[in-house]
């Protein structure tokens, strides 16, 4: 297919991997946006979902490192799909919660569940302490919460390396 040829070229460049690197830190401005500038209190499902987006900005560094270097390359690729498939599981989780029929009983924790060696929301409170709650639906665009819009987006993320993964394990000539 001529799609996984032009991605496997693509794979190989900075210019996309930057592309996926901006991509998430418009995500994460846009976040950040909507907690200061609108004044939404963030749950610990949108801290999760914003840990994702970090992954893939992470991964996206990786890739940009060196993407003419398989292992680099793999490496890349395992992130971004790791984090493009939690946080796409994450976000259905979350829009289960806000549509539960009875929503005292829907899980959702207060302390973000980080590893004891890494409590970045302590480290960093402003960017990773949930105040909100999962079961509010403080905004919406189109009909959809912003849960249902993470969907779509780490949906969208996840075709996109279920792609890439696939160019790489075509046989192209280079």
């Amino acid at each position: 297919m001529q799609i996984l040829s032009s991605l496997a070229r693509a794979s190989r460049s900075r210019r996309a991997w930057t592309l996926l690197l901006l991509s998430a830190l418009i995500l994460e401005g846009i976040a950040l946006y909507f907690q200061y500038g609108m004044g939404l209190e963030p749950c610990i499902m949108c801290i999760y979902q914003r840990n994702a987006v970090f992954g893939i900005a992470m991964a996206a560094l990786i890739g940009m490192s060196a993407p003419g270097k398989m292992p680099i390359r793999l490496l890349a690729i395992a992130g971004w799909g790791v984090s493009a498939i939690w946080g796409l599981l994450i976000a259905i989780e979350h829009v289960d919660i806000q549509t539960a029929a009875n929503p005292f009983f829907a899980p959702c924790e207060i302390v973000p569940n980080f590893p004891g060696w890494l409590p970045l929301h302590e480290w960093i409170p402003g960017i990773f302490a949930a105040t909100g709650d999962c079961g509010n639906i403080d905004w919406s665009l189109a009909g959809m919460s912003m849960p249902q819009w993470m969907i779509v987006i780490f949906a969208c993320y996840s075709l996109v390396w279920l792609l890439v993964l696939l160019s790489q394990l075509k046989r192209t000539s280079f």
